[in-house]
């Protein structure tokens, strides 16, 4: 999952069986640091890990420190200089400084109900946040009261100097309406930039395994699938048929849903067509304005990869900028 890979869930089955564990965050960075906020690292009571704090760079030191805090039954901040030289053999140009949380799995450290409740959140595609302490003391699951970090995926330290907040989203999922040639040059771009990409056409020619090899794709009518498929705050949802019977029961679906992103292919004249029969409808104006149509940022683009690049763009920007 993203950032987080699958360290919590890592950290559950080893606690679960009693082999004892801890989950190693990072929560604070400065300079080249080798991974954002949020990184994490599960090690065992036996010294197995999954996951990873610096790319390589401290994680000796790391288990190290969580085998004896699962020892000891208390949490530890630590705090590592990466080198320059360290810093270059995982790429990068110069070296930083990361702190990062211990938390062996127990009362003391992650409760372990905390912990389960996390894993059953993560499983189900339910934004959560994990909210503790770094002074010692209360943690907990939040699910509100932090819009801005859920919405740019953004783990850090509050403003009081001692919360931290571990932002748990599900993965960004792209759906595509229309397996046209956009959606063939838009879907691998989308999935090298960490969507899970699902494309929906009932044409069978258009919406074929071989025309989309990464991808998933569902042969149904739009509404159907988008029902089946399910739209979150995670999602995008991207029209690309030109087709009103296509287009228009998919964003009906859209635009009741969290989707963060929606964008329709067409002109200018396209889309106030659009308009015009989303407000027979009954749709809101401020309800059609969620619209990015014409879809994609405007750079001039000429051809199916490069107004791919366009829309891909557009929904990054949608979901990272305030």
């Amino acid at each position: 999952m993203d950032i987080f890979e699958d360290a919590p869930e890592r950290a559950y089955a080893w606690a679960q069986a009693g082999r004892g564990a801890a989950l190693a965050t990072v929560v604070e960075t400065w300079g080249s640091a080798p991974r954002r906020v949020g990184a994490q690292l599960a090690i065992s009571g036996d010294g197995k890990m999954q996951g990873s704090v610096s790319g390589g760079c401290v994680e000796g030191a790391v288990v190290i420190e969580a085998l004896e805090a699962i020892e000891e039954g208390a949490s530890r901040l630590l705090e590592y200089g990466v080198s320059d030289g360290d810093a270059f053999a995982v790429g990068l140009a110069c070296g930083g400084k990361i702190r990062v949380l211990v938390e062996p799995i127990g009362n003391d450290g992650m409760p372990f109900d905390v912990l389960s409740d996390l894993v059953k959140a993560r499983a189900a595609r339910q934004p959560v946040g994990y909210e503790v302490s770094l002074s010692g003391g209360s943690a907990r699951l939040v699910r509100d009261g932090y819009e801005a970090r859920f919405r740019m995926d953004r783990s850090g330290v509050a403003e009081d100097g001692d919360t931290f907040i571990a932002i748990h989203n599900p993965p960004l999922r792209l759906v595509i309406v229309g397996a046209v040639h956009i959606a063939q040059a838009l879907a691998p771009m989308a999935q090298i930039a960490g969507f899970d990409v699902v494309v929906i056409d009932p044409r069978e020619a258009f919406g074929s395994q071989a025309r989309f090899p990464e991808a998933r794709v569902i042969n149904d009518w739009p509404d159907a699938a988008l029902k089946q498929v399910g739209v979150d705050s995670r999602s995008a949802v991207v029209l690309l048929t030109h087709d009103p019977k296509l287009d228009d029961p998919a964003l009906h679906i859209a635009l009741r849903s969290d989707a963060f992103y929606i964008g329709a292919l067409g002109s200018t004249r396209t889309h106030a067509s659009r308009v015009d029969r989303l407000s027979a409808a009954g749709f809101s104006a401020e309800d059609i304005a969620r619209i990015a149509g014409p879809v994609g940022l405007d750079i001039g683009a000429s051809g199916p990869p490069e107004i791919a690049v366009s829309i891909l763009a557009q929904m990054v920007q949608s979901l990272r900028k305030p």
